[in-house]
């Protein structure tokens, strides 16, 4: 699971395949809401806001 930005969502992707050998699924963090998870406040690759949930 990854939690990015924008900037670097394709990287995420691109981990994510190659790690696990397929298509991840990728939610945006402003139209989903899980109720015993609440989304970093910093991307995992740098400082800005994170945008997507990559799985």
């Amino acid at each position: 699971m990854f939690v990015v930005c924008k900037e670097h969502i394709e990287i995420a992707i691109d981990q994510f395949v190659d790690e696990y050998e397929e298509a991840p699924d990728i939610y945006d963090l402003k139209d989903v809401k899980f109720t015993a998870w609440e989304p970093p406040a910093t991307c995992e690759r740098c400082g800005n806001k994170p945008q997507f949930l990559v799985i």
